[in-house]
């Protein structure tokens, strides 16, 4: 139980630390990722609009 918190601690650092040196490369991850469940939300949306339809 020890090893895991100390992993979560160890990835949360270095989760700031890429953050703060490189906040680009950052955003642009993050902007990919909610691109990717914008996707998904809206062809889910079609599927159901088109089935009910």
């Amino acid at each position: 139980m020890k090893l895991k918190k100390v992993l979560t601690y160890l990835g949360i650092a270095f989760l700031i630390f890429y953050l703060y040196s490189q906040p680009t490369a950052a955003a642009s991850a993050v902007r990919g990722v909610f691109d990717t469940v914008n996707t998904g939300a809206t062809r889910l949306a079609t599927f159901f609009t088109t089935v009910l339809s």
